[in-house]
């Protein structure tokens, strides 16, 4: 039998951490510093400010901007009611978002400047009750921090259970229409435990966040964690290379996450080999094996990466690979945390051996509850053992660690060869004249599939495949190397920063 207590909340953790430490700085945004005191303030009174508007346990509360406090104050007076939170993502049309709002049955929606126009455009096909506006005080929009102020601290949290939703976090996938995976609070709690044991964590630690919180990597790989922990989260409104760098100076950031992309542009910012990055203790990483140039740069500075691998069902950690075995196990996703399983299954469900190909599947806490109104998806991924399909394909080495082959199919196999993409653009990222790079495979005649660089080039450079081919041959083997070249000004990237290589593919297939 599950007991309910407000322990199992995640708000709980957040307002016991500002009673304990209320001096200590959780939140700097655009030169504002918010107290660990200032913020359970704020989130005590919204609390009371959302129930008076209507918002019971379980309702549905949303956030649409881009990273601000505003995102966390909601999600932790949500949940302080036991409601649950809703993230959106700012890159929606008016009608993507109109279906998402309406799927999660939002009842309050708060949003920044920017993202109101969108909303005016939906607004009229859109169920909620309530309508704030997270800055700007305007008409047609209840202001946010006037309705806060007028509102008494709400002295009480809610009571859930940890199989209770905490947040309902809204998954693209590649078919369809989007899902939106219930996240409990449990799962939180979980894939924050697995995080710290794995990567470690002190409450004098800096997190620069730039990468868009309202993924479940920016969000919880290590900022949730934060407000537990009493540490400070350094958060900025949208990823600026310059930007990012100057605040890391300039706060003395201990940690950031962030897409291989990220990591890249930062590296060719003129302002990179001037900047201190002395407080770094490392750089998280997901989306996409980080290319070994990439981390040579850094590492001429000290700096390592931890990467990790991980979807929105699994709140994300599923896999990670720590310093000590980044170049050691070269493309590998890692091993699976403390808490949670990895297995490889073939088509009849069963586990394969080291080095077959098949299924990744994982089982653990911090695994979804489900998909809000799916019951048929969530069968569908969640198998009765309670193992998630991820859909992702890959294989186990004899030290269980994973390594993923094919997602969106972008494993290449030419000549009857298989080749990984990672392995060609971490040698194709030493080319001075690159500036990024995406290996697909794309039809051929002769070889099944022809491996094809995607290349942006450095401004001022010039790049022939004659001279590429000839450059990787002296690192790769034959069939490795690129038989196709095209030029792209900059590669397609999803709002993680990940390269969309079916985007290439479907511009560059004939």
């Amino acid at each position: 039998m599950h007991r309910a207590s407000h322990e199992s909340n995640l708000a709980y953790g957040m307002l016991r951490r500002a009673a304990l430490n209320p001096e200590r700085i959780a939140l700097i945004f655009e030169e504002e510093k918010v107290s660990y005191g200032q913020l359970a303030e704020r989130v005590r009174r919204q609390a009371t400010m959302l129930k008076e508007a209507g918002v019971c346990a379980g309702d549905r509360v949303a956030y649409l901007g881009f990273n601000h406090p505003a995102f966390f104050e909601t999600l932790f007076a949500a949940n302080t009611l036991g409601a649950i939170f809703v993230p959106l993502n700012f890159r929606l049309t008016a009608e993507e978002l109109t279906f998402i709002i309406n799927d999660a049955g939002v009842h309050t929606l708060i949003c920044d400047d920017p993202l109101q126009p969108t909303v005016e455009q939906a607004r009229a096909n859109l169920d909620c009750q309530n309508y704030y506006s997270s800055e700007s005080e305007s008409d047609n929009w209840l202001h946010l921090n006037t309705a806060r102020a007028s509102a008494a601290p709400m002295t009480d949290v809610a009571s859930v259970d940890e199989h209770d939703i905490c947040l309902i976090m809204y998954t693209s996938g590649t078919t369809g229409l989007p899902k939106g995976a219930m996240l409990t609070h449990g799962n939180i709690l979980w894939n924050n435990i697995n995080a710290m044991m794995a990567f470690g964590g002190s409450r004098d630690d800096v997190i620069l966040t730039a990468a868009p919180i309202f993924h479940i990597g920016a969000l919880n790989v290590m900022c949730l964690n934060s407000f537990l922990l009493g540490s400070t989260v350094a958060l900025l409104r949208s990823f600026d290379p310059g930007q990012v760098l100057a605040d890391m100076q300039r706060y003395g950031a201990t940690h950031m996450f962030g897409a291989p992309a990220m990591f890249l542009f930062m590296s060719q910012h003129p302002d990179f080999s001037g900047t201190d990055l002395s407080s770094i203790k490392a750089l998280l990483c997901g989306g996409a094996p980080v290319p070994v140039p990439l981390m040579e740069l850094y590492g001429e500075r000290g700096i390592v990466f931890c990467q990790a691998y991980g979807l929105t069902e699994t709140a994300p950690f599923a896999c990670g690979l720590s310093e000590e075995w980044a170049t050691l196990k070269l493309g590998s996703a890692g091993q699976a945390p403390l808490f949670t399983e990895v297995r490889i299954v073939g088509d009849d469900n069963k586990p394969l051996s080291a080095g077959e190909q098949g299924e990744i599947c994982i089982r653990g806490p911090n695994v979804m509850k489900g998909y809000w109104n799916r019951p048929e998806a969530t069968a569908e991924a969640i198998d009765e053992m309670g193992w998630f399909h991820s859909g992702d394909i890959g294989y186990m080495d004899e030290d269980d660690f994973v390594f993923i082959s094919d997602r969106l199919k972008d494993m290449v196999i030419s000549g009857g060869e298989n080749v990984y993409p990672a392995e060609v653009e971490s040698t194709l990222y030493k080319h001075d004249a690159i500036a990024e790079v995406a290996v697909i495979g794309l039809p051929d005649e002769k070889w099944g599939e022809a491996v094809t660089a995607v290349v942006a080039l450095n401004e001022g450079c010039e790049l022939a495949l004659e001279g590429l081919r000839e450059f990787a041959s002296e690192h790769l083997a034959r069939y490795k190397i690129p038989l196709r070249l095209h030029f792209v000004d900059a590669l397609p990237r999803n709002p993680a920063g990940k390269v969309l290589k079916y985007v290439l593919k479907e511009r560059l297939s004939d």
